[in-house]
C-alpha cells in the first residue's frame, strides 16, 4: 500500500463531485449568483490550506466511511445541503467515475494527469475569485513536487492501492450504460483498441534475440485490437495539453446521470456487514479525521442569504424511493464531528481521544472506536 495516495484519491473524487454538483444545480435552475457561491464556497474549503497540508502528508489510505465523512462535511460548505439519498448517490457517482478512470490509465504515472484534468477544470468553476484560484495552483505545485519525481513502480503501487479501494464497488450509472463501457453487474469494460501507453511500441511484433542482444528472428501476430501509437505525452506542467480525455467533465453535455443498484448488491451488502466489526484502525482514523476537519471552516446561510436543497434525482418522489429502497449496509452512516479550531472544542476532543490510550490491545478494548464514534456525534 502506498503512502501517497490520498492526496490523489481526495482531489479526483473532489473533482468529480464538482462536476455533478454544477451539473445538478444547472438543471434544478439554480439561480446563477446561489451557484456561483456554491460552487466558490465548496472549493475554497476543499483547498483550503491547513487541509492541503494535512492531505500531503504521508499516511494510509482509510475506510470508506472514514472518507464519506470528510465529503459529506465538503458538500454541505456552503448554502446549499443534499439528504441522504441524494449524498448517497452524489458518493456512488464519484466514486465509479473515479474507479473506471483509473482502470483505464494507458499507464500508472497517467493517474497524475487525470488529476491534473480535474484541477483544470475546477479552476474553470472559479468566478471572480483570484484568491482561490491561487490556492488551486499551490496544489497544483505540491503535486508536482510530491509526484514529478516518483518511478514508475512507485505510480504502480499508487494505482494498485487505489484499486484495492474500489475493488467492491459495482454500482452501475447510465452513462456508462449507455456508452456500453459498463455491463448490466456494475463492471467496466476494458477497451481493446485506442493509444497505447507513452514510449510503448504498438504490440503486433514478436522479436527474439540470442545471447549478444542480436535479433535474430521477428514474427509478426493478429492483436485483435486496433491500436496506435500516441502522437504525445501529456503535460505535467502547470499550464500545458494533458492529451489524455480521462478526468475530464463528462457531465458537460447535457446528459441525465443516475445510479442503479447492482445485482451483485448482496455480494456487496454482506461485505458491508463483515466491516461493520470493530476496527482495529478506528481509533487512528479518528485522529485523522480530527486534523482533517479540523482545518475545514464551514459556512451557514446569514444575513439575507437563504439555504436551499439539491436533489441528485429528477424527481423529489424518486429520491424518497431511492432511500427506501436501498440496503441498509450500502448506506453511508455519516458521523457528525466538530473539530473546529475553538481551543475549548480541540482540548475536549483530545481528552476524548486521550481516553483511548491503552498499553496493550485486550479484548475488552475492540470497541473503543465504536464508543468514541457515539460520543463524537453528541458533541
Amino acid at each position: 500500500m502506498s503512502a501517497r495516495t490520498l492526496p490523489l484519491l481526495f482531489l479526483n473524487l473532489g473533482g468529480e463531485m464538482l462536476y455533478i454538483l454544477d451539473q445538478r444545480l444547472r438543471a434544478q435552475s439554480i439561480p446563477g449568483e446561489k451557484a456561483r457561491k456554491v460552487m466558490n464556497d465548496i472549493i475554497t474549503t476543499m483547498f483550503n490550506k491547513k487541509f492541503m497540508e494535512e492531505l500531503f502528508k504521508p499516511q494510509e489510505l482509510y475506510s470508506k466511511k472514514a472518507l464519506r465523512t470528510v465529503y459529506d462535511r465538503l458538500a454541505h460548505a456552503s448554502i446549499m445541503r443534499l439528504n441522504q439519498a441524494s449524498m448517497d448517490k452524489l458518493y456512488d457517482l464519484m466514486t465509479m467515475a473515479f474507479k473506471y478512470q483509473v482502470l483505464l490509465c494507458p499507464r500508472p504515472k497517467d493517474i497524475l494527469l487525470v488529476t491534473f484534468n480535474h484541477l483544470d477544470a475546477i479552476k474553470d468553476f472559479i468566478c471572480d475569485a483570484p484568491g482561490i484560484l491561487n490556492q488551486v495552483d499551490e496544489t497544483f505545485r505540491q503535486l508536482i513536487e510530491m509526484y514529478g519525481c516518483l518511478s514508475a513502480g512507485e505510480f504502480q503501487l499508487i494505482r494498485q492501492t487505489l484499486l484495492i479501494f474500489f475493488q467492491d464497488m459495482h454500482i452501475r450509472v447510465s452513462i456508462f450504460l449507455k456508452d456500453k463501457v459498463q455491463n448490466s453487474n456494475g463492471r467496466f469494460v476494458l477497451p481493446i483498441s485506442g493509444p497505447v501507453p507513452w514510449g510503448t511500441e504498438v504490440p503486433g511484433v514478436i522479436r527474439m534475440f540470442n545471447c549478444n542482444g542480436d535479433e535474430v528472428k521477428r514474427t509478426e501476430f493478429t492483436t485483435g485490437g486496433n491500436y496506435v501509437t500516441p502522437q504525445r505525452e501529456g503535460s505535467f506542467e502547470l499550464y500545458g495539453d494533458r492529451v489524455l480525455k480521462l478526468g475530464t467533465n463528462m457531465y458537460s453535455v447535457s446528459r441525465p446521470a443516475e445510479t442503479h443498484t447492482s445485482e451483485s448488491s448482496k455480494t456487496l451488502a454482506s461485505s458491508a456487514k463483515e466491516n461493520i466489526a470493530p476496527n482495529p484502525l478506528a481509533k487512528e482514523e479518528l485522529n485523522f479525521l480530527a486534523r482533517l476537519l479540523g482545518g475545514l471552516e464551514i459556512k451557514k446561510p446569514g444575513g439575507s442569504e437563504t439555504g436551499f436543497r439539491l436533489n441528485l434525482f429528477m424527481t423529489d418522489e424518486e429520491e424518497e424511493q431511492a432511500a427506501l429502497t436501498r440496503p441498509e449496509e450500502l448506506s453511508y452512516k455519516v458521523v457528525n464531528i466538530e473539530a473546529t479550531e475553538e481551543p475549548a472544542r480541540r482540548a475536549e476532543l483530545e481528552r476524548i481521544l486521550g481516553d483511548l490510550e491503552v498499553a496493550e490491545p485486550c479484548a475488552e478494548s475492540c470497541g473503543k472506536g465504536e464508543d468514541l464514534l457515539a460520543l463524537m456525534d453528541g458533541l
